[in-house]
């Protein structure tokens, strides 16, 4: 694939994450009302009100473009490029008062993800990958750290009784051979490994709009993510992840996990 991602692309993600942060940023910690969606999970006016606000931008800068967003759904989806949107990822955490949420968003070409961001609007802290381009974090080229095995990998996953049964016995099969396992922190998870923090994030039950800012990101730190079969993700994805700062994790994790 040849992408056509450019620089105004790389501007235009970062206006999209400004405008969301401004939108979120008065509702944090403060009083307002709780929705329930139709799969159990919570939604706030923030949540609307970021994806509102980014996809009117995305309107007017780029209206020959795609947009896929959590709350408000899709708009040309047979654009070649298509604009990816999580307003919030971690609302229960944004609820709960906690700055471990994220607004996602990524650029998607022919199903693959060539840009990614993920903005902390609170603490004010931004990642962003492109292809071709290293992941910076704050303006700053980033890497993750090495780990080559399994016993010195410290694990990330924002909940085990989030995935399916089988799921979390996998995953309960693949802790007792990591050095330390962390709950909590949805994005921010990924981002902390680009940066060198972690070594190992596995989750199950993703939607392409939960994962797809993750994959430049990552990769452009020097990591590899993979769905559980150990193939590239993309559009068709089902939302088993496994993200691995150092790509001789990517195996041994398999394995732990009877895979």
């Amino acid at each position: 694939m040849i992408s056509s991602l450019n620089e105004d692309d790389i501007r235009l993600a970062h206006r999209l994450a400004d405008i969301a942060a401004d939108v979120i940023r008065p509702f944090f910690r403060a009083s307002f009302d709780i929705d329930v969606k139709a799969d159990h999970s919570p939604v706030t006016r923030a949540d609307r009100g970021a994806e509102q606000a980014m996809r009117a931008l995305l309107e007017k800068e780029r209206p020959e473009d795609g947009i896929f967003g959590e709350e408000m759904g899709v708009a040309r989806p047979d654009a070649k490029r298509v604009w990816v949107l999580d307003p919030i990822d971690g609302t229960r955490a944004f609820i709960g008062g906690r700055a471990s949420f994220g607004t996602l968003i990524a650029l998607v070409e022919e199903g693959k993800p060539v840009l990614g961001i993920i903005n902390q609007p609170i603490h004010k802290e931004r990642w962003v990958g492109a292809k071709g381009y290293p992941t910076f974090f704050n303006g700053k080229a980033i890497q993750t750290r090495s780990c080559a095995t399994l016993d010195q990998a410290l694990l990330s996953t924002t909940a085990p009784w989030l995935f399916e049964k089988e799921g979390e016995a996998r995953f309960d099969a693949l802790r007792p051979h990591c050095r330390d396992t962390l709950l909590g922190g949805d994005c921010y998870n990924y981002g902390l490994l680009a940066s060198g923090h972690g070594d190992l994030v596995v989750e199950q039950g993703l939607k392409f709009y939960d994962f797809a800012a993750l994959v430049p990101i990552v990769e452009g730190a020097g990591g590899v993510m993979r769905d559980w079969q150990n193939r590239p993700l993309d559009k068709n994805s089902v939302g088993e992840v496994i993200a691995a700062g150092d790509p001789r994790l990517i195996q041994p994790t398999l394995s732990a996990m009877g895979l």
